[in-house]
């Protein structure tokens, strides 16, 4: 499939899908270029809110389709019609989180253009009198709205794209939990159009009420004493997350997270994933991520934590490897705290590894260091002893207690185009 950047060449009569974006001031502020698409349209597919912003004589060739619920199936339905002249209606900026994003690997990109209105963003943003590039965005549609613990610091500035007139009071109640009951929650209902309205409150004063289903929240987010405040650098506490002594620690889940080299929209395989410490911080970094554990209890600890955390889209499959691994999507990097020592883990997941990709695995026993040690002869890479002691009570006096030393094997597959 050509690149985007192909497609900007392309012949606009080769372009049969438009994506449209409208605001809730409806088709009095789109460009010409949208309205000669909505001229020229034979099918205009929108949520029923939006079909009604469109008046019918806008377009008099199209047929009117709504989203369905599911809507997804429908978006291969969509891709079918090509050589149609199709218009999608999407709110605000189809990229920034809309339906847009739905069509790309589906439909070649020199077939299809975006034509954005003013995002819900943007609006909240210029509301809040808030320079856009020092506000973070957090969307609670399709995604749960813990993943809005992953921004909260005191003083962050955070518009969040509410589901439902629900998901301002479950925003609250994270806050409170959290400890920033404190922080001004600003809802702004039906932006952009003459029927806007704002509410401000704080978190715990919200409670069990409901808003207009349209509506975006821009919060200011203060910490109170109690406050988790947690940084995005890996290494957070060991306290931090919930387990049954199967965590890799703290200054040697920092070393590790340093080797995985995590980087936005990466996939890291975290096998034996145990409290789920690896792969969590490697999304907080901005990753993606596939765990295995196969206990059950375990696997529990590791949805609670990644829920507190930030991170509820970990993907987590009760399963062990090898066998767990199969018809995974390919990996840009793979940890292996637990079942490195079964023969063919290391092996399979070095095939798995994308070109570039960076392999990193923990033992504390003997027999899986002469496992790394074996890898290491075959993959290259690097070996490395970590020791790391703790201060403690020694009687009335204090002394160093040396945790078990762990030895790393670190290797990065080779072939990057």
């Amino acid at each position: 499939m050509p690149s985007a950047a192909a497609s900007l060449s392309a012949p606009r009569a080769l372009r049969w899908l438009t994506v449209v974006g409208i605001g809730e001031d409806g088709a009095g502020s789109l460009s010409d270029d949208a309205r000669a698409a909505l001229a020229g349209a034979e099918a205009l597919v929108g949520g029923v809110r939006h079909l009604a912003l469109i008046p019918e004589d806008a377009t008099p060739h199209a047929t009117r389709h709504a989203w369905p619920s599911p809507m997804l199936p429908f978006v291969d339905v969509i891709a079918g019609w090509r050589g149609r002249r199709v218009v999608v209606l999407a709110s605000g900026d189809p990229l920034l989180h809309g339906v847009a994003a739905n069509f790309l690997g589906r439909i070649d990109p020199a077939e299809m253009v975006v034509l954005p209105a003013v995002s819900a963003f943007q609006l909240a943003c210029a509301a809040m009198l808030w320079p856009a590039a020092e506000a973070r965005l957090v969307t609670a549609c399709g995604r749960p709205v813990e993943t809005l613990a992953l921004e909260l610091f005191d003083g962050a500035r955070i518009v969040l794209f509410s589901a439902d007139g629900g998901t301002p009071g479950a925003a609250a109640r994270l806050l409170v939990e959290r400890g920033f009951g404190g922080s001004r929650l600003t809802v702004l209902e039906r932006l952009g159009s003459p029927r806007s309205h704002a509410v401000t409150l704080t978190a715990r004063d919200v409670g069990e009420r409901r808003f207009d289903a349209l509506n975006t929240v821009a919060i200011e987010a203060v910490a109170g004493p109690d406050a988790s405040v947690l940084s995005r650098t890996p290494g957070l506490p060991d306290d931090a997350f919930v387990h049954d002594g199967q965590i890799t620690r703290r200054e040697i889940r920092a070393v590790t997270l340093a080797k995985l080299s995590p980087t936005p929209g990466a996939l890291l395989w975290d096998i034996g994933a145990g409290s789920g410490s690896i792969g969590i911080e490697w999304m907080r970094a901005g990753g993606r991520a596939i765990a295995l554990e196969p206990r059950p209890d375990r696997a529990e600890r590791i949805r609670q934590n990644a829920r507190r955390l930030g991170a509820p889209g970990l993907d987590l499959r009760e399963a062990r490897a090898p066998e767990g691994l199969a018809g995974l999507p390919a990996p840009d990097a793979v940890f292996i705290g637990g079942g490195a020592s079964i023969a063919g883990v290391i092996e399979t997941c070095w095939a798995a590894l994308k070109p570039g990709g960076r392999l990193v695995v923990n033992a504390v026993t003997l027999e899986t260091e002469s496992r790394l040690l074996a890898a290491r002869g075959e993959f290259g890479g690097d070996l490395t002893r970590i020791d790391v002691a703790y201060a403690d009570a020694v009687g009335r006096m204090t002394g160093w207690r040396t945790a078990m030393p762990v030895t790393q094997f670190a290797a990065t597959k080779p072939g990057r185009a």
